[in-house]
């Protein structure tokens, strides 16, 4: 019985992990302020692992979310998404600027288990709640989008802006990164941020604080370079939510600009009596002097190398000497004192009374100093070693 009740329950609980996992998640958000849904991992940890949490076994795994709208490859124009880390928590951001309902696919990949979870997010789009003709937008140098989109740090810049503006009727309108305004990426070290444009409005006039941002002193003190990080006026509780004073402006939505006129369209028939005049041709232009630089005096310099080389590989070769008409002449010259030298040398060499040494005689014995009789030409065998023929081996041999 007690095996049946385990089964019953954990059948219970598969069903029901199940029928949660299927449910929509449905948020309602109003044109003109700014929208932000956190996808928070530790929800999406109970679907990937409902039995662990039962058992008291929680894991703390990484995950990526990927988000689009519902039949399209990317999210609407209006909506964004960022996260920095797979062990972070994701973010969807934006202002929708008209009514409607837009449906988001959320696909969620536990980088542990490589498990899949996908759920839908309905967005409910609804009319603008309250006015806000008086905006101004904020930069804080010392944030990172996703350090600002939850709920505890704008509810502190909110109230730092209060303090400024002077009013408790403040709503967010958008939060944007700086690189999506152009920024520089930061180097990744410590102390370097993105950066993060604030923007928020009200129903209620700008304070003499904010105003001071309109100042043609203020203006002129900025485009100097004077480091203006903060105003005069300027409050944060916080150093990191801390106002860049001369990257923030005021936007006045009070008084609307009005829209340029739309252009009159014509007929399209040319009138009575009118005569199409069309452009005058360019004037004509002589690329003589043009050719003449590019083709031919590179040509020229071109042939000019060539015979230089030509000379110096052909004429100026090692051990050609430049001859004359004498050249015959110095040259039998030459070959006549070679030859009585030659001549000279011989007669000198005759005229010695010392017989020649042994050793040049042919067939000469170095061991006994004797002449063997020259070899007969008819004999069948000739000794290649002459020591054959030594009387002390023959004799050695023998005994």
């Amino acid at each position: 019985m007690a095996d049946k009740r385990n089964w019953g329950f954990c059948l219970t609980v598969c069903l029901a992990s199940f029928l949660v996992a299927k449910a929509d998640i449905k948020v309602s958000a109003p044109v003109g302020q700014l929208f932000v849904f956190e996808l928070q991992r530790e929800t999406f940890q109970n679907e990937f692992e409902p039995f662990l949490k039962h058992y008291g076994r929680v894991y703390n795994d990484p995950m990526v979310f990927k988000c689009n709208k519902q039949s399209f490859p990317d999210l609407p124009e209006w909506l964004r998404f960022t996260q920095r880390h797979p062990y972070d928590n994701g973010f969807l951001y934006g202002t929708p600027m008209s009514a409607g309902k837009s449906i988001i696919e959320i696909t969620v990949i536990n980088k542990r288990s490589y498990d899949t979870f996908r759920e839908r997010l309905i967005i409910n789009i609804g009319p603008r709640a309250n006015k806000m003709p008086f905006q101004a937008e904020f930069f804080i140098k010392l944030r990172e989008i996703e350090k600002v989109l939850p709920s505890t740090v704008q509810a502190a810049i909110k109230q730092d802006v209060m303090r400024m503006w002077e009013t408790d009727r403040l709503e967010f309108v958008n939060i944007t990164s700086a690189l999506d305004r152009g920024g520089r990426v930061p180097l990744p070290l410590a102390g370097h941020y993105e950066g993060v444009y604030v923007k928020m409005g009200s129903d209620q006039y700008y304070s003499k604080c904010l105003l001071k941002l309109q100042s043609p002193d203020h203006q002129r003190q900025c485009e100097e370079g004077g480091r203006r990080e903060t105003g005069d006026c300027a409050i944060c509780t916080i150093p990191s939510n801390c106002i860049t004073w001369c990257k923030s402006t005021l936007i006045d939505l009070s008084r609307p600009v009005a829209a340029p006129p739309a252009p009159s369209m014509g007929s399209g028939v040319l009138e009575a009596g009118g005569q199409y005049d069309p452009l005058d041709s360019p004037p004509t232009r002589d690329y003589f002097l043009d050719y003449i630089v590019t083709v031919l005096v590179p040509l020229v310099l071109a042939i000019l190398l060539c015979l230089l080389l030509a000379y110096i590989m052909c004429c100026r070769r090692e051990g050609v000497e430049k001859r004359d008409a004498r050249t015959p002449e110095i040259q039998l010259y030459h070959h006549h004192t070679i030859h009585g030298n030659s001549s000279e040398l011989r007669s000198m060499a005759g005229a010695r009374g010392v017989p020649p040494p042994l050793s040049t005689l042919p067939m000469f014995n170095f061991r006994t100093g004797e002449r063997p009789p020259p070899l007969q030409s008819d004999s069948p065998s000739i000794p290649l070693i002459m020591a054959q023929h030594e009387p002390n081996i023959d004799s050695l041999s023998r005994k």
